[in-house]
């Protein structure tokens, strides 16, 4: 990295700090630590075979035992955002990446006894919604999807979540899609995947990152187009909050494929409030300074680790710890 952009991610989140980052500074604790303050063992959360959560949360771990953040760190495959934010409720995760709205619902949720609460260590990416048709089903527009079958993520997934939100706000404007609804079927990426191959469904929705590595494999096989979901973008932010922002899929994300605009939704590392400080410092310092350790490498580069997005996690506080190093590393 050259002086010239080390001066100016300073500059950047120095000022995005000085505006001010609400956090109570609240007591934390380690357990299980390391005679340097960490922890001996890492998990982070990520997500289904072939999306970005799990490549995201496996170049992570690498990192954290790669740099002796932590003695050990694995990747958990999992369902996605929801099963993520309850494995870290429960402790059973360190780490945990989901979507902006899954956390900011799980935040709000007041039936979750007595768990510590939830904290931001950084926004991370900017997930895609994509809605994926076959480029020879002639489906060109939400409408289109009245009356068929539609994959709408995996029951755990945050997926499930936006897509349910998409379909209830399109209907909500469109009393003859409200009448005919698609059929919704549970199918995580792969499964889901395997279905529009075979015309079980018609359409499938998926939130990852761009491009998303098996949904490249089944475009360059059987060619796959993108519906425009721009419509929904400012009825869902009146319905549900300001998660939803206007974002494009740019052309040649996937081969053929035209630019699509879509629904993005911003993906959030996150641990519970009382993980240790040294473990917090330590991973947020690798995530603004080793940041290109942490891209996938099919990732079209549009959407990681932005210096000015870091520590816009949209609500949900970030760790006492996390804010503190972020501000000593950028003055």
């Amino acid at each position: 990295m050259t002086e010239h952009m080390d001066m100016s991610r300073r500059s950047v989140l120095r000022n995005l700090l000085a505006a001010g980052v609400a956090v109570p500074l609240l007591a934390v604790s380690a357990s299980s630590c390391t005679a340097r303050g960490g922890l001996r063992e890492v998990t982070v959360a990520g997500g289904e075979n072939g999306g970005f959560y799990l490549e995201f949360a496996t170049l992570l771990a690498e990192a954290l035992q790669r740099r002796g953040i932590a003695e050990t760190a694995k990747p958990l495959v999992t369902g996605g955002s929801l099963e993520n934010l309850e494995l870290l409720r429960s402790g059973k995760a360190t780490f945990a990446v989901a979507l902006a709205d899954a956390a900011s619902r799980a935040a709000s949720d007041k039936g979750t006894g007595t768990a510590p609460a939830m904290a931001a260590v950084g926004k991370v990416y900017e997930n895609y919604v994509h809605c994926i048709v076959r480029k020879d089903s002639g489906i060109g527009g939400l409408d289109e999807l009245a009356g068929r079958t539609v994959s709408t993520g995996e029951p755990r997934s945050g997926t499930s979540l936006t897509a349910a939100r998409i379909l209830e706000t399109f209907a909500a404007g469109m009393p003859a899609f409200a009448k005919n609804p698609p059929v919704k079927r549970s199918l995580g990426l792969n499964k889901g995947l395997a279905a529009l191959r075979d015309g079980t469904v018609d359409a499938l929705f998926w939130s990852g990152g761009v491009p998303t590595a098996a949904i490249a494999a089944l475009n360059k096989e059987l060619g796959l187009a993108f519906l425009d979901l721009s419509s929904v973008i400012r009825p869902m932010r009146e319905r549900f909050g300001p998660f939803y922002d206007r974002v494009r899929i740019p052309e040649g994300s996937y081969a053929g494929a035209p630019a699509a605009w879509t629904v993005g939704v911003a993906n959030l590392l996150l641990c519970r409030m009382d993980l240790d400080d040294h473990t917090m410092e330590q991973t947020v310092e690798l995530l603004v300074t080793r940041a290109g350790e942490l891209v996938p490498q099919s990732s079209a580069g549009v959407q990681f680790l932005s210096p000015d997005t870091l520590i816009n996690t949209a609500g949900i506080p970030l760790h006492p710890a996390a804010e503190r190093a972020y501000r000593e590393l950028h003055g």
